[in-house]
């Protein structure tokens, strides 16, 4: 990945991936060439008015021109742009989605999709197989051969999710509270978490949440506290763990099963700020479960921003190769 050096770039793709707590912005020339690489809070119309969330997108747009040495407010900003977004789901997210976007003048040619397609993407050479993120929530894509697409709703507990940062925080406060009133077995949690707010007891954190003084949003940064449980061998810690892994790999061997690619050596691409800072225990736990569906899967954890992958589905619409491959 190199920057161009070029005095007046000119653009040819835009990528985003848009995820519920933050955006990533890339523009590229054609080569694959990044001219400009911002980030922003999320433009997810799940999680914030679809009005806010294209007045975040255009500002971030006009960010990167900036940087990329162009002027802001340049229309259009490039030939193709691929959004990967939380939220583009359904058909009428989509719907609606193409209309907000296309109504910035960002690109004459959009490309809306999930966001776990530009972690796939980013993560695989092949233009088919598994991408999962696991992030505030989880969402994953099964890709087939042929172009058969495997896709979940992914709203949280509402459509039956049990994985990603909420429900790790929430798993570990639960815990806590459990351990420190004598329902549950004792655990380092009881210390680790009304510590991570500055407080005694763990009732005291329910008692924030209770009285307004902390925000739920704020139990989801309790999930690295889990893994840290993990590494030093707490059994609540690691009982937490294991239920957040084996529901990625319900995920997984859901989309697997039902695009046929039980015997062959599909991809999967693991992303998502939670599986990439997951102990190795916990990704083996993954792998293995994986491997009881397909066991000639190849499982991966993305290394590389996913925002390049929708850099890279724009330049394939585009037809042209990238320097990252």
């Amino acid at each position: 990945m190199t920057r161009s050096s070029a005095t007046t770039p000119a653009v040819a793709v835009l990528g985003v991936d848009g995820g519920n707590s933050k955006t990533d912005l890339v523009l590229a020339d054609d080569a694959g060439r990044v001219l400009a690489q911002v980030r922003g809070p999320t433009v997810s119309h799940q999680q914030v008015t679809i009005e806010e969330a294209m007045t975040r997108l255009g500002a971030l747009s006009d960010r990167a021109l900036l940087e990329a040495g162009l002027t802001s407010g340049h229309r259009p900003v490039a030939e193709v742009a691929a959004m990967c977004l939380a939220g583009a789901d359904g058909r009428s997210d989509v719907r609606l989605l193409t209309r907000a976007i296309g109504a910035l003048g960002l690109a004459p040619e959009l490309i809306i999709h999930n966001d776990a397609f530009a972690a796939l993407r980013a993560g695989s050479d092949r233009p088919w197989g598994i991408g999962v993120i696991c992030g505030a929530g989880i969402n994953a894509v099964g890709v087939a051969p042929d172009g058969r697409v495997a896709r979940f709703a992914a709203l949280g507990q509402i459509s039956g999710d049990r994985a990603g940062g909420d429900e790790l925080g929430w798993g570990a406060l639960g815990a806590a509270v459990r351990a420190r009133d004598g329902r549950g077995p004792r655990t380092l949690l009881e210390r680790t978490v009304p510590a991570h707010f500055g407080l005694r007891t763990p009732a005291a954190v329910t008692g924030a949440l209770y009285r307004g003084d902390l925000t739920e949003a704020q139990v989801r940064d309790l999930a690295p506290l889990v893994f840290d449980g993990v590494r030093c061998g707490d059994a609540a810690s690691i009982a937490i763990a294991d239920a957040m892994a084996d529901e990625v790999v319900a995920f997984i061997g859901a989309a697997i099963r039902r695009l046929h690619l039980t015997r062959s050596d599909v991809p999967v691409v693991l992303a998502g700020s939670v599986l990439q800072h997951s102990p190795e225990v916990v990704l083996e736990r993954i792998r293995a479960g994986v491997h009881r569906v397909a066991p000639r899967a190849n499982v991966t954890v993305l290394t590389i921003p996913p925002v390049m992958g929708s850099m890279l589905l724009a330049l394939d619409r585009l037809g042209v190769p990238s320097a990252l491959e």
